[in-house]
């Protein structure tokens, strides 16, 4: 039998949850939907999904992207966010070049930000056909 998500939870460990909750809520605009019980900083992320920031003295950042965002254009959404505070990373390595922030990797075009605490981040959009 196959597990049924009534709805799914995202965990990402920071250290600094109040940098964090104006990251997330005024940079990316996600709505912040208040603290848990437990601490967590609670923002809504859509289609039913929620993002918890959990605090963790030293972090837990690991070395590859943490969470990704479809978008429908990911140039204007490089462009709102980056007018917003985001900083977007370039890159290039054999099998990843950037153009104006944005890799094409098959069928999909990505781009990669972190958060306060070192969180990788990324928008992706697909690529029709």
């Amino acid at each position: 039998m196959a597990l049924t998500a009534v709805a799914v939870t995202m965990i990402l460990p920071v250290a600094r949850p109040d940098e964090a909750r104006t990251f997330y809520s005024d940079v990316l605009g996600l709505p912040f939907r208040g603290t848990a019980d437990d601490g967590k900083l609670l923002f809504d992320i859509g289609s039913g999904a929620t993002l918890a920031l959990m605090e963790k003295p030293a972090g837990a950042q690991a070395e590859h992207t943490a969470m990704s965002f479809e978008v429908a254009d990911i140039g204007a959404s490089i462009k709102d966010l980056t007018s917003r505070g985001a900083v977007f990373a370039d890159y290039d390595l054999p099998g990843l070049k950037t153009v104006d922030h944005v890799c094409v990797l098959g069928a999909e075009k990505a781009a990669w930000f972190s958060d306060p605490d070192g969180n990788i981040l990324c928008l992706h959009e697909v690529i029709p056909g």
